[in-house]
């Protein structure tokens, strides 16, 4: 399957499993690790569930891949997110050296590349290379409609608010 056939199924699964998280009282974020074709670890936001600020779905997935995969280097791996891994995520992912970000919704407010750049930041590389070696490759705004759809059928008016203080953008 050529890579850009598997980012859209794989951003498929993310997708949906947004919507899970939205089934269970969380906020509809989903992320999923692979390395090639094999897929490593999934998670969804249990910020709500276990109430922990910080049990974001990347973190959660990435954690789950260095456990799956017996390392704490993610060289080799691409993370899917359903939104912008945020700031708070964007340093685990670079600091595991993960390849390739995928996401659908960019958040302008938070983002770790639209607002904040730490995922293309080539500072961190320079001044750490051991910890932060060259920036991951990051596709955006990949199924952003039908990531944004999960949002708006979730919480319409909350949606509809959060579209306009411009916390999210599909484009």
């Amino acid at each position: 399957m050529d890579q850009h056939a598997f980012d859209i199924m794989i951003m498929r699964r993310c997708i949906e499993l947004s919507r899970l998280a939205a089934g269970l009282g969380e906020f509809p974020f989903a992320s999923i690790v692979c390395q090639g074709e094999d897929v490593i670890a999934e998670a969804t936001n249990r910020t709500a569930v276990d109430h922990d600020v910080t049990r974001h779905a990347e973190l959660l997935a990435v954690s789950e891949a260095q456990r799956a995969l017996g390392r704490r280097r993610l060289k080799r791996c691409t993370i899917y997110s359903n939104v912008e891994p945020c700031i708070m995520c964007s340093m685990p992912i670079r600091e595991t050296g993960i390849r390739r970000v995928v996401f659908a919704i960019r958040s302008p407010v938070m983002g770790g590349i639209s607002r904040w750049n730490v995922l293309g930041d080539t500072r961190l590389s320079h001044a750490m290379p051991f910890y932060f070696r060259r920036p991951p490759e990051v596709v955006v705004g990949l199924l952003a409609d039908e990531a944004e759809k999960v949002w708006s059928e979730w919480r319409p008016l909350l949606w509809k608010a959060i579209k306009l203080r411009g916390c999210f953008d599909p484009h």
